[in-house]
């Protein structure tokens, strides 16, 4: 028998409406990664305008800013996240985690060897 994996998918909505999820935590990571909206837009291959729509959207939705922009001289400015930014990701990742861990022992307990762990 082929080896059963399981997975599962967690995001935050906001009256119904999508938050966070995969694409816009990468964004956000990508953002703090890169110094800039435009550059992770480009590293997500999407529309710049499609990234500060999202940033945009989630702002709205929390109340609060999640990236700061720091004008720059010569080398021009730099686009950091904020700390509630940083902290919401922190919280996602937490949150993610221990979904996984629920999950796999679920899935355990269900399936048992049927998962191609033999011992």
């Amino acid at each position: 028998m082929k080896r059963l994996e399981v997975r599962s998918k967690i995001w935050l909505e906001v009256a119904g409406e999508p938050l966070l999820g995969e694409g816009r935590e990468r964004l956000l990571r990508l953002i703090e990664q890169e110094g800039s909206i435009s550059a992770a837009a480009r590293a997500m291959a999407i529309p710049y305008r499609k990234a500060w729509s999202y940033l945009e959207n989630m702002e709205k939705k929390l109340g609060f800013a999640l990236v700061e922009r720091h004008k720059g001289g010569a080398r021009g400015g730099r686009t950091t996240l904020t700390a509630e930014a940083r902290s919401l990701l922190v919280g996602f990742d937490e949150l993610k985690n221990g979904v996984q861990a629920f999950v796999d022992d679920r899935f355990g307990e269900v399936f048992g060897d049927k998962t191609g762990d033999r011992q």
